[in-house]
């Protein structure tokens, strides 16, 4: 049921749609006002593409970082010089109001809000729904909803369900061939050809992905969570994370913990 600006009333979080001429048309005095009250009372508001103009034209991002859609990033700087515009970033989150560069860029900042929200898992859940293109945060290197592929098809989905349950334990090619009961050339051969990674590509990725879920879910310390994967310490962890991730794993928690 459509609803009018009452609806700002109780809700939760309120995105702002884009608009045309954001450059040159103040948006409605009552809009700004039910913007404000709606923020003052708890919501949050999010802004996509040229959103970004009726947000800050309630003056709630003035000294805060935002951004808006590249064709409109001089404009918006010019219009509202208080707002410090960030025009080289996807989205950026400033708590409880958040800005994003584009319509594509509005789906990034979505998927940003159900992570923050209720983690990576359904965030994944949701982006494969939209078929969207894999999560990026903000301006910060991509975040691949998960490091290990979806499984192209059956072949030796039981070992990969093993090592899986297994991943604090050395693995090694020969022992998952060994799983696999076949030859480690052989299952090395099929096992790229389902997945897109070597067998030992595919078990470092899971154990990043396992290092996310302790990062986000529990307060054990890089190092003990580097033992809990099979990485080992966490220098080493480090090291993987940032290669397969573009970011720390202390950065990866201040972000994404609950």
């Amino acid at each position: 049921m459509a609803q009018g600006l009452e609806a700002l009333d109780h809700v939760d979080t309120v995105f702002v749609p884009g608009y045309r001429t954001p450059a040159d048309t103040d948006p409605p005095a009552v809009v700004v006002d039910a913007l404000k009250a709606a923020h003052a009372r708890g919501a949050r508001l999010a802004a996509i593409s040229t959103g970004a103009f009726a947000l800050a034209g309630t003056g709630l991002l003035d000294g805060k970082r935002a951004t808006t859609h590249w064709h409109y990033t001089k404009a918006l700087r010019e219009r509202h010089p208080r707002v410090q515009v960030d025009e080289n970033v996807l989205f950026v989150d400033e708590g409880s109001v958040l800005t994003s560069a584009g319509a594509a860029s509005g789906i990034d900042l979505c998927l940003h809000l159900v992570r923050r929200d209720h983690g990576v898992g359904l965030s994944n859940v949701v982006a494969r729904r939209l078929v969207a293109a894999p999560y990026r945060s903000g301006g910060q290197a991509q975040y691949v909803p998960r490091s290990v592929p979806e499984p192209l098809g059956d072949v030796f989905a039981d070992t990969r369900e093993w090592a899986l349950s297994h991943l604090a334990e050395p693995l090694t090619l020969d022992l998952l061939a060994r799983n696999a009961r076949v030859s480690a050339r052989t299952f090395s051969r099929r096992f790229a050809e389902d997945t897109g990674y070597t067998p030992m590509q595919w078990v470092l990725r899971a154990r990043v992905d396992l290092a996310r879920e302790f990062l986000e879910r529990s307060d054990l310390t890089v190092e003990q969570i580097a033992h809990r994967v099979g990485l080992g310490t966490a220098s080493n962890l480090r090291l993987h994370f940032h290669r397969i991730l573009g970011t720390s794993p202390t950065e990866y928690r201040h972000t994404f913990s609950a």
